[in-house]
């Protein structure tokens, strides 16, 4: 099992996200490494690779080699987009999922015979304005297990080779208010319009559609990754970092607190700056301080 996450544990996490303790947040440790840790406790005999890694149309053929399936637990469209590129180039099948507030929704894709999330959004992901955030609507924790649920039910169909039983349905919950709808995507699929299922487009994968700079869901933070990975000594930049902010360095990343802002680095030069949704403030506190 390839364990793939770009961020580290913080205590907002531990309401909903249930593989974590507080231990986990008390020593920073990034979610994948501590998903894993839980994971191996639970079954010892599971082979397990975590990365902390973002998922990028650079990266994303090498982590996806050699896997039978992609589970989506993943909170921004951009990404998704790009497993769907990558899981119909390859022909893996992968499971969608997402939660805002107390609904959630999954679907199932089989490339080559179900509907994708392209067929169902052939534009891209809704504008940032068109839908609420996890800023404004939040997300409560039931919501998230019971999506996860559903995933895993669907993964374990297509992994013991019952694939006729996966849904072809988008699968749409509101706990709130106890609703629970079923849509059937298939006539997307036959309709034979979709940019990527028929036309053969593969917009994220390529990098055309893909950005440098992800404002993050619920953190008041940015996110930037350099056009081309880095190697950076983080134990070097600590160094220079300690003359103007708090420094915390571990072999996953180095946290500066400078000021209001605290910059997060990647030994592959990507970087989380706290404090601002403002990619321009993000940008001008990377070029200062990491200068790469």
């Amino acid at each position: 099992m390839r364990l793939v996450d770009r961020d580290w544990l913080e205590w907002s996490n531990l309401q909903r996200q249930s593989l974590y303790c507080e231990a986990d947040v008390r020593e920073q440790l990034p979610k994948a490494i501590a998903a894993a840790r839980r994971l191996a406790k639970i079954n010892s005999s599971i082979a397990l690779e975590p990365l902390v890694a973002d998922v990028t149309p650079a990266n994303v053929r090498q982590l996806a080699e050699g896997v039978d399936l992609i589970l989506d637990a993943t909170d921004n469209f951009e990404t998704r987009f790009l497993l769907n590129d990558l899981a119909l180039e390859q022909e893996i099948p992968w499971v969608y999922g997402g939660c805002l507030g107390a609904e959630g929704q999954t679907m199932t894709i089989i490339p080559g015979v179900s509907a994708c999330l392209r067929c169902l959004m052939p534009d891209g992901p809704p504008a940032p304005a068109d839908l609420p955030t996890c800023d404004t609507a939040g997300i409560i924790a039931p919501i998230i297990h019971v999506i996860a649920a559903v995933q895993v039910a669907e993964a374990l169909k297509v992994l013991s080779g019952n694939l006729a039983a996966a849904s072809q349905q988008l699968q749409c919950f509101s706990l709130w208010d106890g609703r629970h709808r079923q849509i059937d995507l298939s006539r997307l699929r036959e309709a034979g319009s979709c940019p990527a299922c028929h036309q053969g487009a593969r917009d994220w994968l390529s990098g055309a559609r893909s950005s440098q700079l992800a404002v993050l869901c619920g953190r008041n933070a940015v996110q930037l990754r350099p056009a081309e990975s880095q190697q950076l000594e983080l134990s070097t930049l600590a160094d220079r970092l300690r003359a103007v902010g708090e420094i915390s360095l571990t072999r996953f990343f180095l946290k500066a607190q400078l000021g209001s802002y605290r910059l997060t680095v990647f030994p592959d030069g990507r970087a989380i700056v706290e404090g601002t949704t403002e990619p321009a403030v993000a940008k001008r506190l990377y070029a200062q301080y990491v200068g790469v």
